[in-house]
């Protein structure tokens, strides 16, 4: 990818994205397959952000048709249907169920999500229908039984976030972009009349420095959004409102059957979801304003016990701190608000800002509609960088890796068409065939994958967002760093010394995931 931007040299490219999360890829897929010179450029790792830290869902909002956010469910809920036929293997059906503890909550519940049915149409992942009290503790038998009346059973798509994102970044090369992590903006570059012509940059590992022309800037930094609106214009009225979610993981015992469970409605006024995911469980989330953005955002105290009181209201199996295998917070870019707004009722619809200078910037939006979100952004790079203009082709575009028929119980089934590349390493180096830790399914090949392959640089890349090994269990992948970094080291060409040093960040880094 380097020696791909030093060949360009200071030949304009025609779209330039600042921010490797789920925005920025997704415009970088948008703009590298309609033919445009695409280079993307991302400070730390690609969704090391909030892009990592979802609920692991691909869905409507359910939350979004109680507030009457109509044209946003109708957009998430035709983007979810998009995304499951174009990223196979990672996005899948899940069923979910709203237990009704109240006489009004069946018909009012079924009403609702039959209406949420209507809006899917033709891209429905499956009928939403009431259920008997039976049927519900069939479904979820470690369900707090008492005053139980039923079940409102839907469905939804549930995900692997920071995989979705490697492979986005993969297919954004695929169809001719570059996409860089670890490349810094320290500074934009501008013409005599303060007109936006591109970016300095700096590379985080050699500290070599590059300036990158651009017919089109766009800054998809997220929570960051601000810093980059401040760089064109000091005086740039604040934008985003950081709002953090929390989630923690458990075991498969505490979510019993393989339906997710919905509280509609808890003591924040936010919705809570427990989801099966890689044979734990998510449980999440909040909604909690905090002052200043940060890369490793952590839980409040009052978030925590938020979190583990709802849960134990509706489990028979109360979770306690002890059980919390991982716990990691995420901050959403919420657009500013109107006075008077809680941050739960901000709408998580996007919205696309031009600066006098011709910088694009794009903010709020969530995972489901990263696609439109690219579309409309590339639409405005267009017009801002007077491109030739294409036609979106993104609606039918396979993601790199995308495979119908694949076993959800084989740990490579996430690598999709490439597994086949892991399973010849394994053939070439029988060693890389054996599994890092025996509580959790990753193996050595998929170090070296991620190394050669899906550009990690950081034995954090491997353990948070390429094996996802950080956020399923924090104390077993602290005990896995050592062998992934003597792995790493030996596929980077890195001396003992960076192998020692990665091993304490990471373990300084991970304890921050561990509840005590």
């Amino acid at each position: 990818m380097i020696e791909a931007l030093k060949k360009h040299g200071n030949d304009p490219w025609d779209v330039l994205i600042i921010g490797g999360g789920a925005t920025g890829l997704g415009a970088a897929v948008e703009a590298a397959s309609r033919g445009y010179s695409t280079i993307l450029v991302e400070q730390h790792d690609f969704a090391k952000g909030t892009s990592s830290r979802s609920t692991k869902l691909v869905h409507g909002g359910v939350r979004y048709l109680q507030q009457g956010d109509i044209g946003l469910v109708l957009e998430a809920l035709h983007e979810r249907g998009l995304l499951k036929k174009n990223a196979p293997h990672l996005v899948r059906n899940q069923a979910f169920i709203i237990p009704n503890y109240e006489w009004w909550n069946g018909p009012f519940y079924t009403i609702g999500m039959k209406v949420y049915d209507a809006m899917a149409g033709k891209l429905g992942l499956g009928p939403s229908l009431h259920i008997s009290k039976e049927e519900t503790m069939k479904a979820i038998p470690n369900l707090k039984e008492e005053g139980l009346r039923g079940g409102v059973i839907y469905h939804d798509g549930q995900f692997d976030d920071a995989r979705l994102a490697v492979n986005l970044a993969q297919t954004a090369v695929n169809n001719g972009g570059v996409v860089m992590n670890y490349m810094k903006v320290t500074g934009l570059l501008k013409s005599p009349d303060q007109l936006v012509l591109g970016v300095e940059v700096i590379d985080m590992e050699t500290d070599e420095s590059y300036k990158i022309y651009a017919k089109s800037v766009i800054n998809a930094t997220g929570v960051f959004a601000d810093s980059i609106l401040r760089m064109d214009d000091p005086e740039a009225p604040r934008s985003i409102l950081p709002s953090q979610g929390v989630h923690i993981i458990l075991e498969r015992e505490f979510l019993q059957g393989d339906s997710a469970i919905m509280i509609p409605k808890t003591a924040d006024g936010r919705v809570l979801f427990a989801v099966p995911w890689h044979k734990k469980v998510v449980v999440g989330t909040t909604d909690t304003l905090v002052k200043k953005e940060s890369l490793e955002p952590r839980a409040l105290e009052e978030e925590i016990k938020f979190i583990l009181q709802t849960a134990g209201a509706y489990l028979t199996k109360k979770p306690t701190r002890k059980d919390v295998k991982s716990i990691f917070a995420g901050l959403r870019p919420l657009a500013v608000p109107g006075k008077g707004k809680e941050t739960k009722e901000i709408s998580r619809g996007h919205k696309i800002i031009v600066s006098l200078s011709g910088m694009i910037t794009v903010i709020g939006g969530k995972w489901t509609t990263y696609r439109k979100m690219g579309e409309d952004t590339i639409d405005k790079a267009i017009m801002i960088g007077n491109l030739p203009e294409t036609v979106s082709v993104s609606k039918d575009l396979s993601i790199h890796g995308a495979v119908n028929h694949f076993d959800p119980d084989d740990p490579l089934y996430i690598y999709g068409t490439d597994k086949r590349f892991l399973l010849q390493l394994i053939e070439q180096r029988p060693e890389l065939g054996k599994q890092l830790h025996r509580a959790l399914p990753f193996i050595r090949a998929e170090v070296v994958w991620a190394a050669t392959a899906e550009m990690a640089r950081t034995v954090e890349d491997v353990l948070a967002r390429r094996a996802r090994a950080l956020f399923l269990d924090a104390r077993a992948s602290i005990e896995m760093a050592p062998e992934v970094a003597a792995l790493l080291s030996f596929e980077l060409k890195k001396t003992n010394d960076w192998q020692l040093n990665q091993v304490e960040e990471y373990t300084k880094l991970a304890k921050g995931y561990i509840l005590e």
